[in-house]
């Protein structure tokens, strides 16, 4: 799948990384409907690329990204009914309601087989805080401030975060960052479990690069891939059974295909190992692509 032109995103892709940059620095980032159907485009570009092994996000300039664009004032959340969409995803609706831009934009990193690194610098506010809680590694520039700050403009969450947040720090963290809706530096971000590290500003991409290419370097495209799938779709599965099942099946599948014969060989011969199995479409090992749309997103 190609990438076509972009207005807000810059999109690259070198030695198996691929590279998001939210670019709008002159608006801190601030998000648009623009920004959230760019998102959704390469999020889904890199997923059907086999030349993409890991995907990181970042922001250009001094933020990573503000939050929504305030640029209406007032009326800014106010016209979510009758609001000028374009065409795709975000024109349609779920349970008979407009689909939230967020959720446009975050849904398809959370689908995306292949790990996501955020990379944050600078301000992470609002769907600036949301949109990374979809991605798997969040590492933290010392200068990166986040905000849940909803409340404090009179709406809920939104990037479906209301099921991403708590599985990611605990109901008991996720409710006071979004009830008091403060913004608070790297270091509670880090005590909180919201990022699982820090480090300097001018460290952040050398550090996501450096874990990306310890990924490309030394693991199965495929076996990361059924795995990226099977540990967030069993974040909400009723019994570790449904884990067991799907596990029995993926090492089934995988154990006959050629990556496994070439690990274990690597291992034995003492070399590095070159895992010649593609990604491709649909389903890897048998695991479901996750997560699957449900049947009440409807064309607006």
């Amino acid at each position: 799948m190609s990438v076509g032109e972009l207005t807000e995103l810059r999109y690259e892709v070198a030695d198996g990384v691929a590279t998001v940059t939210l670019h709008r620095p002159e608006r801190l980032n601030a998000f648009t409907m623009t920004m959230a159907a760019e998102l959704a485009q390469v999020a889904a570009a890199a997923d059907a690329d086999d030349a993409v092994r890991v995907v990181v996000v970042t922001g250009a300039g001094r933020a990573f990204c503000a939050g929504a664009d305030l640029g209406a004032g007032p009326e800014t959340f106010s016209d979510r009914r009758s609001r000028e969409r374009p065409p795709g995803p975000l024109s349609e609706q779920i349970g008979g309601f407009p689909r939230d831009a967020g959720g446009v934009a975050s849904l398809p990193f959370a689908a995306l087989r292949k790990p996501v690194i955020a990379a944050i610098n600078g301000p992470a506010v609002g769907i600036g805080a949301t949109l990374p809680l979809a991605m798997d590694i969040r590492i933290a520039a010392e200068s990166a401030r986040f905000g849940f700050v909803f409340g404090r403009v009179g709406i809920v969450p939104e990037a479906a975060s209301s099921w991403f947040l708590p599985r990611v720090v605990g109901i008991s963290q996720a409710m006071e960052w979004v009830a008091t809706g403060r913004v608070f530096d790297a270091d509670e971000a880090l005590r909180g479990g919201l990022v699982s590290r820090i480090v300097s500003d001018e460290d952040l991409l050398p550090t996501a690069y450096e874990l990306a290419q310890e990924i490309v370097a030394n693991t199965s495209g495929v076996a990361v891939a059924a795995a990226r799938q099977m540990l967030w779709s069993m974040l909400g599965a009723a019994s570790p059974w449904d884990a067991h099942r799907v596990e029995s099946r993926a090492l089934v599948e995988l154990g006959e295909g050629p990556d496994s014969a070439e690990g274990v060989a690597a291992f034995l011969e003492k070399r590095p190992a070159r895992f010649p199995a593609k990604v491709g479409e649909g389903e890897v090992a048998g695991v479901p692509r996750w997560p699957a749309p449900p049947e009440d997103v409807t064309p607006g």
